[in-house]
């Protein structure tokens, strides 16, 4: 997101809309990655897990993601899941009218079936494909979504890797060269980030990432920008990333996101992770990014940051007063 448009942000929030719509567009996944939040116990809260809940299929998907956009009138539609591209018969119908409506899209994926070639006409639609590690480390997480797979799928189209290091990953020499010359080199690779596992508050998971490997994976990255100009990963992010918002109520991003679940009725809180997200340990690329917009000073002295809060507090006092929708 820009920095104009936190601003947008901050006025969607007061007319009681959200700038970015997260969407659980399905439950079913035919991967079962360690370490996946989507299918943790305490994701939804009381909702009950994801595999559980009901969802929606053909006409009623489409007309239940598009009635979420006309309610909410975001920036942008981030479509997660569950695997979306379970649904793309009805995502090929769903894309082109987002589009026209002026909405940007981001499908995160993980390419384990072919990307309908007609998606690429479609204008502000970005596919981002998550890519666990090496060849070898990957392979084992994600199949059937295997490198191979992904390669084949993602042919003449144009994508984002992204990559969520964890532990497993720290401390090998020359890992993330490695990843990085690999995936620079493919001619459909746009650009390439790379977040950091977020754990949940008390969790022992291997993925996590002590304090010393985070400050030691950030500083490889930084000098490897050099060297692949595909890396999106700018002072600013690290900064985020090193320094992460203590909590949900501070992160920019937790608070423009509405994250809507897989029978687009249910609210994902108080982020994208749900549950009870560790904010000490965040590692959320959106999260760094926005609360560095949020520190840039407006004319040089006031932080955006402050304009955000103050219409927000606008926002939510003029819904306490006149209804909210």
């Amino acid at each position: 997101m820009k920095k104009s448009d936190v601003l947008k942000a901050a006025g969607r929030i007061l007319g009681g809309h959200y700038p970015v719509l997260s969407i659980e567009i399905t439950r079913e996944c035919p991967l079962r990655c360690p370490g996946c939040y989507a299918y943790e116990p305490e994701h939804l809260h009381q909702l009950g897990l994801l595999r559980t809940l009901s969802d929606y299929k053909g006409e009623q998907l489409v007309e239940g993601v598009l009635s979420l956009a006309r309610r909410y009138r975001p920036l942008h539609i981030s479509i997660v899941g569950g695997e979306p591209l379970v649904r793309f018969r009805e995502l090929s119908v769903l894309l082109p009218q987002l589009s026209k409506m002026g909405i940007a899209v981001q499908i995160a994926t993980s390419a384990v079936r072919e990307i309908p070639k007609a998606w690429d006409e479609i204008d502000d639609l970005y596919l981002v494909v998550s890519i666990d590690g090496l060849q070898p480390e990957h392979d084992v997480r994600r199949t059937p979504a295997t490198y191979d797979r992904i390669l084949k799928n993602i042919a003449g189209h144009q994508i984002t890797v992204h990559c969520t290091i964890t532990s497993q990953m720290a401390g090998r020499p020359k890992y993330f060269e490695e990843f990085l010359s690999f995936w620079s080199g493919r001619s459909e690779v746009r650009q390439i980030w790379f977040s950091l596992f977020t754990p949940q508050v008390g969790a022992e998971e291997v993925e996590i990432l002590t304090p010393e490997q985070r400050r030691e994976v950030l500083t490889e990255l930084a000098g490897l920008r050099p060297m692949f100009p595909k890396l999106t990963l700018p002072d600013s992010v690290i900064k985020g990333y090193l320094r992460p918002p203590k909590s949900p109520d501070r992160c920019i991003f937790a608070r423009t996101t509405l994250n809507i679940t897989a029978d687009l009725k249910g609210r994902i809180t108080p982020c994208q992770f749900g549950g009870n997200p560790d904010c000490s340990q965040c590692g959320c690329m959106a999260s760094a990014g926005l609360n560095a917009v949020g520190d840039y000073r407006l004319f040089g002295f006031v932080p955006l940051r402050s304009i955000y809060n103050a219409t927000d507090r606008i926002g939510k006092t003029a819904n306490k007063v006149f209804g909210s929708s």
